[in-house]
């Protein structure tokens, strides 16, 4: 226990619940059907388990990294990251999966270029907030080439295409620049001038506007566009208070699709009920809550800025996946961190757990 002495012990047992519950839900919800996809109940939960290991050490590893290091790599990281947007782009060398082509085909492993690109933009985002504090509450020096830089990243990831992973970092960037200080004029209007591309990339394009009219009325095509988000109020209601039990549910049965990714949250309220939603939502809140405290107590603001931009990533993508599963938000495939099947996830996760933790050690006395 030394060795953990001036780590926050809460975020790191938070996650590592988090991590082994996923790992737990991965094979509820996947079993049956990687039985009759790939002839092996356990195919799922094996990789899952191995992309945690892995994971779990890149965290240890980030953990005794000294955060200061990704203040001098971090324009080459970003650089890096955008390289790999474009490279899954080039036919031949990214992988087209569902019409997207998000991902590059590792040795056994498929790398979703978006996951790296999120981290990467906030340390690079972090370090030049840090740079350039004093600048910010001007727009053309302070806060106009941080626009052009993220208008370059959703750029890249809109060609994919994921506006998931584009209103994620978009969120995000927002959220830092009112943290360092940016005048809130000029970030609402960023927001009016979004709305209206964001309005025609949806309009424009039929399976986004389908998704949007399910949101509105999924009975209207039950069998189809409201399909997904049905099931997944079936799965919440058949668990009620306790749930089904775990293994026990029904929906995971090839009703339910992406029940081991993007929607694995409704598995958990139907075999565990609405007790276990309440306590993965809690476990969530709390982690922001002392990814909070960290960000407010870090010694210099760079630690500060990057806690918050890690924090704020974790609970955006918790936030936006509860409410998608939940009918609260349309349906975006965006996974529940830590606990979503996906290693491109789960490890870009656990790296950036790694470096909050980092940031804890050297925070200064709370008042």
């Amino acid at each position: 226990m030394k060795k953990l002495e001036g780590y926050d012990f809460i975020i790191l047992m938070m996650v590592v619940t988090l991590t082994c519950f996923g790992i737990v839900m991965v094979y509820s919800a996947s079993s049956i059907m990687a039985a009759k996809r790939f002839h092996d109940s356990f195919y799922f939960l094996k990789r899952q388990g191995l992309f945690a290991l892995v994971g779990i050490g890149v965290m240890i590893a980030a953990m005794l990294t000294d955060y200061h290091f990704w203040r001098k790599y971090a324009v080459p990281i970003l650089l890096f990251s955008l390289a790999g947007l474009v490279l899954v782009l080039i036919p031949g060398l990214g992988s087209k999966i569902g019409g997207a082509s998000r991902w590059i085909k590792l040795p056994g492993f498929s790398l979703q270029t978006s996951e790296p690109a999120k981290i990467a933009f906030i340390m690079y985002l972090a370090y030049s907030l840090d740079k350039k504090q004093e600048k910010v509450q001007f727009f053309s020096t302070g806060f106009l080439p941080y626009m052009l830089v993220l208008a370059l990243l959703l750029g890249l990831l809109l060609l994919q295409p994921d506006l998931g992973a584009s209103i994620t970092l978009a969120g995000v960037a927002m959220v830092m620049l009112f943290v360092a200080g940016t005048r809130p004029r000029y970030l609402l209007s960023m927001v009016l001038v979004a709305m209206p591309v964001l309005t025609y990339l949806v309009l424009h394009a039929d399976y986004r506007r389908r998704r949007i009219l399910a949101f509105l009325n999924p009975w209207e095509d039950p069998t189809n566009t409201g399909f997904q988000i049905i099931q997944s109020w079936i799965g919440f209601g058949a668990g009620g208070i306790f749930g089904q039990g775990l293994g026990e549910g029904k929906q995971k049965l090839f009703y339910l699709p992406e029940a081991h990714t993007d929607f694995i949250f409704s598995v958990v309220g139907e075999e565990l009920g609405l007790i276990g939603v309440l306590v993965i939502a809690a476990m969530f809140l709390l982690l922001v809550m002392r990814g909070i405290r960290v960000a407010l107590l870090a010694e210099d603001d760079f630690g500060r800025f990057l806690a918050f931009g890690i924090t704020i990533l974790l609970g955006f993508e918790a936030f936006v996946n509860m409410g998608v599963v939940t009918g609260l938000l349309p349906t975006k495939g965006l996974a529940l961190p830590f606990i979503s099947y996906g290693g491109s996830s789960l490890l870009i996760s656990l790296f950036a757990v790694g470096v909050l933790l980092n940031i804890s050690t050297r925070t200064r006395r709370a008042l």
